[in-house]
């Protein structure tokens, strides 16, 4: 190599060792020391032992199954082809984690589940089904969480063992929420329009209200006719009622709601999406609660207060 042509090349090399050196954005990669998880931390606190994934620079624990048997299509399942908990973390800035995981579920565990993660400050991103034909039915809560891994850890830890704790006490999974329905339906609409301050829907004895949400969606406006609001509809008696319903929020409002929901004692059944290309994006989460139709309308109304401080 012409010695001008190496001169130069060792004169480029320096510079970016002293860019290095000063913490320049630019400088190569491998001068560059990547951030790491203190992966001991995270097992320790989670009580699960996990696996490196060195390529992309994350931690995944993992945790199958195993206590329930389950059947999809009539075939008896195995973990390893899709009934695994589990949770991934990779290292971000300032010695912080990101975490994301997925929580395998049955119906009676899913709102204690939930409101464990909740109070230990993760989030709770999605709730749904994986399956068709699935007894018992399995269902799927995701989580997510930024901050110190080992807190992020020992919530995760909170889940597993609440879902444990369930099952210890009640082997057999439970077939309904508590709580009666009455019948026949017997809903007085005038009480829940003051509680609410929303006029609704009398049918058959049973109440409904729809609250509308604007959108955008393939160069049209779309609302609550086209299926973008929040309602709820009261059935049963007064004294024994049920609501069902769902919420349209906001990706900064899910998880505001989703606490608002739990400390209102209301179950969520689940977390998704209804459209593609809305803006703004909406997710909808559908619940189901019981008790005096007054106290659920109250309950719904606090929520609505809730969402309404997260805009």
């Amino acid at each position: 190599m012409d010695m001008q042509v190496k001169f130069a090349l060792s004169q480029v090399k320096f510079v970016l060792s002293a860019l290095v050196c000063l913490g320049w954005s630019i400088c190569p990669a491998s001068a560059q020391t990547a951030p790491s998880l203190d992966t001991a931390r995270i097992e320790q606190a989670a009580g699960v032992k996990g696996t490196f994934i060195a390529e992309e620079n994350v931690f995944k624990i993992s945790k199958p199954r195993t206590d329930v048997k389950i059947q999809v299509d009539g075939w008896p399942t195995p973990p390893f082809m899709g009934l695994v908990s589990w949770a991934a973390f990779t290292p971000t800035q300032g010695g912080q984690a990101l975490m994301m995981g997925d929580t395998v579920v049955f119906e009676d565990e899913v709102n204690a589940a939930m409101s464990v993660a909740l109070d230990a400050g993760l989030e709770v991103t999605a709730l749904h089904n994986h399956f068709f034909f699935d007894e018992p039915k399995v269902y799927f809560l995701h989580i997510g969480g930024a901050g110190e891994a080992g807190a992020l850890a020992a919530g995760v830890k909170k889940i597993y063992d609440k879902i444990a704790e369930i099952r210890a006490a009640n082997p057999t999974l439970a077939k309904r929420f508590p709580a009666k329905i009455g019948s026949p339906n017997a809903i007085a609409a005038a009480p829940l329009e003051a509680i609410l301050g929303v006029k609704g829907q009398a049918s058959q004895g049973m109440f409904k209200i729809v609250i509308g949400r604007p959108a955008q969606a393939h160069g049209a406006s779309v609302g609550a006719a086209m299926g973008v609001n929040t309602w709820a509809a009261f059935a049963g008696s007064d004294e024994e009622a049920v609501v069902d319903g769902d919420f349209a929020v906001t990706a900064n409002e899910l998880q505001p709601v989703l606490k608002a929901m739990r400390r209102e004692g209301v179950n969520i059944v689940a977390i998704h999406h209804h459209m593609s290309h809305e803006e703004p994006r909406y997710i909808f989460l559908h619940f189901w609660g019981k008790g005096a139709a007054a106290a659920l309308a109250r309950s719904f109304k606090n929520v609505l207060d809730a969402q309404a401080a997260a805009k």
